[in-house]
């Protein structure tokens, strides 16, 4: 079953596996220039698994901040998965303790595969967003082992280079927008965005913003869920 799986998984996640390859490498390139090696990025990337909070990491380590100090940030920045882990209920029922690792191996990337996964037939969807999990977590790990060796080997300047993170993240943007017929969602989190920024100031509009996307989603859900089954026949 696995097996399978996994073969059908991974077309799905080239995408992400060139994208982890490289924002994976930037990672492991900054934390080895701040002088933690390889044993570091590798278990960093095994147990925290959070793109813009390892690179959040690194400037943290780097400036010897405080824990109290690294939690807020961290549950601010990664407040986000919060809306990933309630569109998702419906798709982790049933996984039994996978479930686990699925919330545990919530990054944007993998939301953004499974949010849009059609199952192949004869494949078990479940076994299919597991492999899908599991294939990008390797691919991050492997990204940032690949940058903290390189670091340790070749003196690089590192200055710039978390801009990959964020070119990540328009690539992903753009890749869904082209992908569904119905761009609200997009819209609404672009709209709302802008007018917290207007409303409030920009260090303390995220969270509201996010809520507020959150419930205008949850409002919305029965429609979105309309739009997709239509694009899914579509497609078959």
């Amino acid at each position: 079953m696995y097996r399978r799986a996994f073969r059908a998984a991974f077309p799905a996640t080239v995408p992400v596996l060139m994208g982890y390859l490289s924002i994976g490498i930037a990672f492991g390139l900054m934390l080895e220039a701040i002088g933690y090696n390889v044993i570091w990025a590798f278990f960093m990337s095994l147990t925290i698994y959070a793109g813009s909070g390892q690179y959040m990491g690194v400037e943290l380590l780097s400036t010897g901040a405080a824990l109290g100090s690294v939690a807020v940030l961290t549950l601010i920045l990664n407040f986000r998965h919060l809306v990933y882990g309630l569109s998702m209920l419906e798709k982790f029922r049933g996984m039994g303790l996978r479930k686990l690792y699925m919330i545990f191996s919530l990054t944007d990337e993998t939301y953004a595969l499974l949010s849009s996964a059609w199952v192949p037939e004869r494949v078990d969807p479940h076994a299919y967003y597991f492999a899908i999990a599991v294939l990008d977590h390797g691919y991050w790990i492997l990204g940032s082992v690949i940058g903290s060796v390189a670091g340790a080997l070749i003196s690089l300047d590192t200055t710039g280079i978390d801009f990959a993170m964020t070119a990540l993240f328009i690539v992903i943007a753009v890749d869904q927008w082209k992908t569904y017929r119905s761009h609200l969602p997009a819209l609404l989190g672009c709209g709302i965005t802008v007018l917290a920024l207007v409303i409030l100031k920009p260090d303390a509009m995220l969270i509201p913003a996010l809520c507020v996307i959150v419930v205008a989603l949850l409002l919305l859900r029965a429609r979105l869920d309309d739009s997709r089954a239509e694009a899914e026949e579509e497609v078959r």
